[in-house]
């Protein structure tokens, strides 16, 4: 009996793949085990294996095709075999809204027949969602398998734009067909009354379209989709729904500096590697998150939430976009610890083959781009923490000391925070720490 060839679960938050490639012919002959297919989640790069030995037959899927997790791709069976495919997510159809029986309209001896209701893909997770909410599908933007499929993720985006209204304002609303996004709000918090939608029916207002771009301006289009797609997508909600502040701080770094070249100088030969100065400041940063834990927090519906465990991500730039690998429980881990996984994590992203739990489950970032020669930058925050900091280079400087104006190695550290989680003394606070524990780094050995 031939053995479906299916696109495997990638942990809890993965809904869709893209094709990259497949890696044995149609009618091939494999083997249990054998690499038949790469596939490209938001994360990572993946290998399907075969699941049993015979004849690769496979189905209508190419390259950059986007599929739904546990789609039949192909079929592994004896060589006069066939794939046979059906149609493509029926159990994901859903209608978009229920159809009373029409009455055929009658012209002489023929009848129409009423048009068939328009068909909308939704994954199992977004219908949940969905009905919990009462959102209606129809009007929820789908950004899964090319376009055509609501994810979860697009139903909680439209929750999060649609705008606050009274219920009178809702229903009448509803009743007379206008739009809620167009109108600005009056009431208490921007909240749209009844009002509002009132003086929209009185005064109708012609929306005015941007011109498009002309075909001559336009280079090239790259496609948002996998890790790209992702990027913008979850910087877009951060920026949308975080209320950001950044504060900057420059930090006398000479001391640091010369205590990494004295560790170089002393380990690297026994760890197999020289620690880096990300690996010291997430070594500080850990601590500091343990010693001010308002700062290791999210927010939930109605609270915040102070988080046990410190798992700090680190932002690192691949062929495929920024990656964040993160490394669990960093302050309970030694510096030769945490940069062993460090770069064992950062070797599987810029392979493509990190694991799912790689990618998840940070509690803050640090991101550094003083290798480029930045100075300054304002990062932004990778939801659902409180907070990012961001690192610019080391540079000699002038500066005066004691009276005198001496060379100095000067780094300047930006953290982004969400003032709805903090306010902003708590946070300088935290960042003063991390100076002083850079301006003294011998500090770190008394925590």
């Amino acid at each position: 009996m031939a053995k479906d060839v299916f696109i495997p679960k990638m942990g809890q938050t993965v809904e869709e793949v893209t094709v990259i490639n497949w890696l044995a012919k149609d009618g091939e002959k494999v083997e249990t085990g054998q690499e038949i297919l790469e596939i490209e989640t938001d994360k990572a790069i993946f290998s399907v294996e075969a699941l049993a030995g015979g004849y690769l037959h496979r189905g209508p899927y190419n390259a950059g095709d986007v599929l739904p997790v546990l789609t039949v791709v192909g079929i592994i069976g004896e060589q006069d075999e066939a794939f046979e495919q059906v149609a493509e997510e029926v159990a994901e159809e859903v209608p978009e809204r229920p159809s009373p029986a029409l009455e055929p309209s009658v012209s002489g001896d023929s009848a129409e027949a009423p048009e068939e209701p328009e068909r909308i893909f939704a994954s199992p997770r977004a219908r949940k969602l969905a009905a919990e909410k009462g959102v209606d599908l129809a009007q929820v933007t789908p950004t899964g398998g090319g376009g055509r499929r609501v994810v979860e993720q697009d139903v909680v985006d439209y929750l999060e734009a649609a705008p606050k209204a009274t219920p009178v304002a809702q229903k009448l609303a509803h009743e007379a067909g206008v739009d809620l996004c167009t109108l600005s709000g009056t009431g208490p918090g921007g909240k749209i009354t009844r009002q509002d939608v009132e003086q929209a029916l009185a005064v109708p207002v012609e929306p005015v379209a941007a011109p498009a771009p002309a075909e001559a301006d336009v280079l090239e289009r790259v496609p948002l989709k996998g890790v790209r797609g992702v990027i913008a997508e979850r910087m877009g909600h951060s920026a949308q729904t975080t209320a950001r502040v950044t504060l900057g701080m420059e930090v006398d770094a000479t001391e640091f500096v010369e205590f990494r070249n004295r560790l170089k100088a002393r380990v690297e030969e026994t760890w197999g590697f020289a620690p880096g100065y990300n690996d010291l400041l997430a070594k500080v940063v850990a601590t500091a998150l343990r010693q001010h834990p308002y700062m290791n927090a999210r927010l939930a519906e109605d609270h915040i939430e102070r988080l046990a465990n410190i798992n700090l991500g680190i932002a690192v730039d691949t062929e495929r976009g920024l990656l964040v690998p993160v490394i669990r429980n960093a302050d309970r881990k030694s510096l030769r610890e945490f940069g062993a996984e460090f770069r064992e994590l950062v070797e599987r992203a810029r392979a493509g083959k990190s694991l799912p739990d790689d990618l998840s489950g940070g509690t803050f970032t640090i991101t550094n781009l003083g290798m480029f020669d930045v100075d300054f930058f304002t990062p932004i925050i990778n939801p659902p923490e409180a907070a990012v900091l961001g690192a610019g280079r080391i540079s000699p400087k002038a500066v005066p000391r004691d009276g005198e104006i001496v060379m100095r190695q000067m780094w300047t550290l930006s953290l982004t925070f969400d003032h709805r989680i903090t306010d902003g003394a708590p946070a300088a606070r935290f960042l003063q720490h991390i100076k002083e524990r850079i301006e003294e780094p011998y500090l770190l050995l008394a925590e």
